[in-house]
């Protein structure tokens, strides 16, 4: 147990010490839809760098609203730190066991998860704010989506917005526009924006955009993440 303590205490030592150390990055989990597509339920997790303390977020969604159903935003941090190696999914766990209630209220069933539709790798346009496009294989729909922020500000002042452009063609049916997110919502120490994965639910009348999302902190910008939700 001395040398284990021992252990974290140097990992936590070195963490805090290392040039130029950023902060901490979050994990994204999709925690699927209910059957109708009405609501979408997904969590996020990490370990606060430095201290090594295990966070997560858990989020239900009211699709067609794009917005959290009562009681659907539930943030938890636990209150002594992990060992060095773990990643902290534990605290997820915890949170999903603890509102079991809250996500069978709504109907989520966790194995029908999104179809990805589109996921972004380093080096991708979406990186670079240009457009992205992707197909939906078995509907035959073809997608092209842009995401345009807003940011005003620096440091402890900065604030951003953005929202997403999204045209959809079928066949030969004239293409479809929507706009998806809420531009006039600014969001404090947010520095930038990426469209990370785009999922579609099983039921195919509902789509998920989750957001990549760079925070503004002490040590570095810490990576998190949100979702915009669009019912066809």
């Amino acid at each position: 147990m001395k040398i284990r303590n021992t252990f974290l205490f140097l990992a936590a030592l070195l963490a805090v010490s290392l040039p130029g150390w950023a902060g901490d990055s979050a994990s994204f989990v999709d925690l699927g839809f209910s059957q109708d597509g009405s609501f979408y339920m997904f969590a996020q997790y990490g370990v606060k760098s430095g201290r090594l303390i295990p966070w997560a977020d858990m989020f239900i969604v009211d699709v067609a609203k794009n917005n959290f159903v009562p009681g659907g935003r539930i943030l938890y941090t636990h209150d002594r730190p992990i060992y060095a190696g773990q990643d902290g999914a534990g605290a997820m766990h915890r949170l999903i066991a603890e509102n079991a209630g809250l996500a069978e209220r709504y109907g989520i069933t966790y194995p029908d998860q999104g179809q990805p539709l589109y996921i972004s790798l380093d080096g991708d346009p979406a990186y670079n704010g240009e457009t992205i496009t992707f197909r939906d294989f078995v509907s035959g729909v073809s997608y092209q989506a842009s995401l345009v922020e807003t940011m005003s500000g620096s440091g402890e002042n900065l604030r951003s917005s953005f929202y997403i452009t999204l045209d959809c063609v079928e066949g030969d049916s004239p293409a479809k526009s929507f706009t998806v997110g809420t531009p006039d919502l600014r969001r404090p120490l947010i520095s930038s924006y990426r469209i990370k994965k785009v999922l579609i639910a099983p039921c195919g009348d509902s789509m998920i955009f989750v957001i990549e999302m760079k925070r503004h902190a002490a040590g570095g910008p810490d990576i998190r993440y949100m979702v915009e939700a669009l019912r066809f």
